[in-house]
């Protein structure tokens, strides 16, 4: 009887061992996965695009320019970042092939003032480049940038005290629809660089004329002092894209601007003289 209960009581414990043995050979749940973090959402960088059309040989100015956000990694090879420095750079940069609205403006569309061959790419056929001195006031005060339009208006004063008054200083429209092509060697320098640059210290400015139209300006700098005009955006769409000189240039004189000079007390008095004859060869001339 004793050695059926330890029987018993081994086969128990056996059968408890094997029960141990067996679960810790089991290998453990697995655990639930985290759930995956969302991805974070892609870079956007803004590059540059033409604001409107441009035409192979257009000189760019700011409102050339705008910018699109695209993804980063998909934008075209050679797109320009958009930045304060690479705007600057692309003022008056020319433009090698045309461009399409919000049409991305890359590295080799444009030739910067400054690279070899800029100017003669620039002037159009039978064009010449011609340059005009100016100071901050006959230059705008510096607002004048390559790719503007601007009307040239010549100042002098007719040095003959036997006219009026009224009638010795003079102004006239000489040439319109000039396009500018460079201001100042400092913007190509600063074209260049790529760093900002300030041209309201212009000394002078090259403009595109044809043979011609270069003789006049020459010798309207010769007579007097050249004053630079900027155009409206409106007229230089409308424009037939070539200066011209007036058909009629209406004159602006010094009493036109000053009715005090046009004073009939005054004026017809301005500048009289007589000539007092003293003998052979001596004549004495008083002015009034």
């Amino acid at each position: 009887m004793f050695l059926r209960v330890m029987a018993v009581l081994l086969g128990v414990v056996g059968l408890a061992g094997l029960s141990l043995v067996y679960l810790g050979m089991r290998e453990p749940a697995p655990v639930a996965e985290a759930a995956a973090a969302p991805a974070p959402p892609a870079a956007k960088i803004s590059i540059l695009v033409a604001a409107r059309a441009q035409r192979a040989g257009n000189l760019m100015v700011a409102e050339d320019l705008t910018s699109t956000e695209v993804t980063a990694g998909t934008e075209p090879p050679g797109s320009l970042t958009d930045s304060v420095n690479t705007r600057t750079t692309l003022r008056g940069a020319m433009v090698r092939r045309s461009l399409a609205a919000n049409e991305p403006i890359l590295a080799g569309d444009v030739l910067n003032a400054g690279d070899r061959g800029f100017l003669a790419a620039v002037l159009g056929a039978g064009m010449r480049a011609v340059t005009v001195g100016v100071d901050a006031v006959s230059g705008t005060a510096g607002l004048i940038w390559p790719g503007d339009r601007v009307d040239l208006v010549l100042t002098q004063q007719i040095d003959d005290r036997e006219r009026p008054a009224d009638r010795r200083v003079s102004g006239e429209t000489v040439l319109t629809n000039l396009r500018v092509i460079a201001v100042d060697q400092q913007l190509v320098e600063g074209g260049q660089t790529g760093q900002p640059v300030s041209n309201t210290n212009n000394r002078t400015v090259t403009i595109e004329a044809s043979l011609d139209d270069t003789q006049r300006i020459t010798v309207a700098a010769r007579l007097g002092k050249l004053s630079l005009v900027i155009r409206s955006a409106t007229d230089n769409q409308s424009a037939a894209g070539s200066a011209t000189p007036p058909a009629h240039p209406p004159i602006t004189w010094a009493g036109d601007v000053s009715p005090a000079l046009r004073d009939t007390k005054t004026s017809g008095r301005a500048g009289a003289s007589i000539h007092l004859y003293r003998g052979p060869g001596t004549v004495d001339e008083i002015r009034f």
